[in-house]
């Protein structure tokens, strides 16, 4: 990329000409984790402690302790998340190259088909049915499910039932495809992980983090925002804290998103 490129970029965000959506969430002490059964170690919900606020304690400046899982609120995962990423090289959030973490972004619309069904399944036929309209998804590129879920909250969020949460998300095929046929970055949902709610159910179970993690591929969760995104057109930037050895982390998610596709 040529200087006078970088220069007409950011003349073009100053002008309003490149739209900067942001899809994250604030973190809150109130936003939903995921819930795992009570034999296995849970995710902690954000926590922030004031330290001191132009006091006794400093006089002059205000400042927080925070606490938080990896896996808090609108964020990354790295290979190292899952088993079958954990001896992929440079699989942990320190270790991947910085530019893996901005490339094109498509994003997948099912959210009327996610309102008439919470177990909702993103398969190969519904990604192919999506090109015949927008065009073969590019390589290297992020994949967003779109389902607008992040507009619930709470327990409308996590969805629990008396089988475990619901939610839609990728079969092992579709997840499968993505990778295998469309060689994609990473893939991200609006939901509280890249599975569905049911994914233990599939065989094998949580198919969306353990193919994408083995193959060395990103997770991106709790999403926002993605019905202010366009099809195809936009640029994601979804970079992690550089947490040595983080198997995750939380992150601001952007995308940059030209005047006449906003």
């Amino acid at each position: 990329m040529s200087q006078s490129t970088l220069t007409d970029l950011a003349s073009q965000i100053a002008a309003g000409d490149i739209h900067i959506v942001d899809l994250t969430h604030t973190l809150d002490p109130d936003f939903p984790v995921i819930i795992l059964p009570p034999e296995f170690g849970q995710c902690a919900r954000f926590r922030m402690e004031e330290i001191s606020a132009y006091d006794h304690r400093g006089p002059a400046w205000k400042w927080h302790n925070i606490t938080l899982s990896e896996h808090t609120g609108t964020h990354f995962d790295a290979p190292s998340h899952w088993i079958s990423g954990r001896d992929v090289p440079n699989n942990s959030v320190d270790e991947i190259a910085p530019e893996m973490f901005v490339g094109p972004v498509c994003v997948i619309d099912c959210s009327v088909d996610a309102a008439k069904d919470d177990d909702f399944e993103l398969t190969p036929e519904v990604i192919q049915d999506w090109e015949t309209k927008h065009g073969k998804i590019p390589k290297g590129a992020w994949v967003l499910m779109r389902t607008d879920w992040s507009k619930k909250s709470g327990a409308a969020y996590l969805n629990m039932r008396e089988d475990g949460p619901h939610s839609p998300g990728p079969t092992p095929d579709g997840i499968r495809f993505l990778i295998d046929k469309r060689e994609i970055r990473g893939f991200g949902t609006e939901t509280i992980g890249t599975d569905a709610g049911q994914g233990s159910h599939y065989t094998p179970p949580y198919p969306a983090h353990y193919f994408l993690h083995g193959a060395g591929k990103y997770g991106l969760q709790c999403l926002a925002n993605l019905d202010q995104l366009p099809p195809t057109g936009a640029i994601l930037m979804a970079a992690p804290l550089k947490i040595r050895n983080g198997t995750g982390s939380p992150l601001r998610v952007l995308a940059m998103v030209s005047g006449e596709n906003a």
